[in-house]
């Protein structure tokens, strides 16, 4: 039975998260909240979901002594982020007056506009960007297997990545302008948008992740 750890930083709603992932997992693995290093080191799989502000996540996390932790199992075994566990990930945001970022890549996280123009079709686009969206992947991944490109994903969110390398991106979406909507490499895969709140498509992919063996 392997053990999927759901980080908890005191800043991020997990219940979501990690109920649906208990709804894929079907008693197979288990599934913890850890809010410490030992315990997230001790797993085998790590989701990292997040909401609100990067200035807020980043200094709770240094608060708990997850940053290190973080960099570190990102790097060694299968690392699911979530919104803002994924824009985390980048070198910096703008968020905040300028945030530093845990930069296991390089890139930055940029804000829509706010005063965008209509869309195409006339209709009204707002800050934040809420609601279903078309996700269209850029290229297969275990991960994205049996779901289609162009499948609606959940989204709340006013900031977006910009990754440096154009490898990173898997998933774009388009909304007031094309962005980043998931990356992934080596054994990180991360969304902007929310799985947990993505009905059979959010939990087709979070049912991936448990099998994707890197």
């Amino acid at each position: 039975m392997a053990t999927i750890a759901v980080i908890d930083y005191g800043g991020s709603n997990l219940r979501s998260v990690a109920k649906a992932i208990e709804t894929v997992a079907e008693s197979r693995d288990r599934v913890i909240v850890a809010d410490n290093a030992h315990q997230i080191r001790a797993a085998d799989r790590i989701v990292f979901p997040g909401q609100g502000a990067i200035g807020n996540c980043m200094a709770r996390l240094q608060e708990h002594d997850l940053v290190d932790v973080i960099r570190e199992t990102a790097r060694t075994r299968p690392f699911l982020g979530i919104c803002l566990g994924l824009q985390s990930l980048m070198s910096t945001s703008n968020e905040d007056g300028g945030t530093a970022c845990l930069d296991l890549f390089p890139g930055s996280v940029a804000r829509f506009p706010d005063d965008p123009p209509p869309a195409a079709d006339g209709s009204p686009q707002k800050v934040p960007h809420m609601g279903w969206n078309e996700v269209s992947w850029t290229h297969a991944h275990p991960v994205t297997a049996d779901i289609p490109s162009g499948t609606r994903f959940y989204f709340v969110h006013s900031y977006y990545v910009v990754p440096t390398q154009t490898s990173l991106t898997i998933g774009q979406t388009t909304y007031i302008e094309t962005f980043t909507s998931a990356i992934a490499q080596d054994y990180v895969f991360a969304t902007q948008f929310h799985p947990e709140k993505s009905a059979a498509a959010g939990l087709q992919l979070l049912r991936n992740f448990l099998g994707w063996g890197v």
